[in-house]
């Protein structure tokens, strides 16, 4: 396989995954995070990928990954079967957010998703000067080539966490020089979410600034 350089949002994640954990990652595209967290973490690890090219890289790879939708659901999936469920830059390119989403919580005891921020001062830039689609290193591609189906930001995520009365337990946010602490919505590039169980509130975790 070809030299692999390890992504920051790759590191971030594999950090918030215990070793020896069970995984399954939606939309593993050609592996790359899955082999990661099989390799440093220890994990059992098993993907879903709709593309069948990232399929034999993933094989290549030695990963157990299997051909499937996310959008056709995880029915075959019974209740509690991982530790975690990854959404890692796939949550946005969904078609069925809501059922894609309860399904990932009920198949998994957390569930971790990460995704680009539309709201990063530079799409902002873009679509005040320039009145254009942006294209950022986080929304890299051209409007009509992009896979993405939503362009949400992270105060959108929380938003949707607070109505889906879904339980946050840890947010980290990238920017182009490392995590960001401060503006999140204004400075994060990308978001990544630890999430549980529907519960009343969302106790350890603030929202992010506008």
């Amino acid at each position: 396989m070809p030299a692999y350089e390890e992504r920051l949002d790759h590191s971030v994640i594999a950090s918030l995954i215990e070793p020896g954990s069970s995984v399954l990652d939606l939309g593993c595209g050609t592996g790359e995070l899955l082999y990661l967290l099989i390799s440093d973490r220890g994990v059992h690890g098993q993907g879903l990928e709709i593309d069948e090219h990232a399929i034999y890289t993933c094989v290549a790879r030695g990963l157990n990954v299997y051909h499937g939708d996310i959008d056709s659901g995880l029915s075959e999936y019974p209740d509690g079967s991982f530790d975690y469920v990854i959404l890692n830059q796939s949550l946005q390119q969904l078609i069925h957010v809501e059922s894609v989403m309860a399904d990932a919580l009920r198949v998994g005891k957390r569930v971790i998703v990460g995704f680009p921020n539309f709201a990063h001062y530079r799409t902002r830039i873009q679509l005040f000067f320039h009145g254009r689609a942006p294209v950022t290193a986080s929304l890299p591609y051209p409007w009509y080539e992009t896979p993405n189906l939503h362009f949400l930001s992270i105060s959108d995520f929380f938003d949707f966490c607070r109505h889906k009365n879904i339980r946050i337990e840890r947010a980290e946010y990238l920017g182009d020089g490392g995590r960001v602490h401060k503006f999140p919505n204004l400075l994060a590039e990308i978001g990544i979410f630890v999430i549980g169980g529907r519960i009343e509130t969302s106790p350890g975790t603030e929202e992010a600034d506008k």
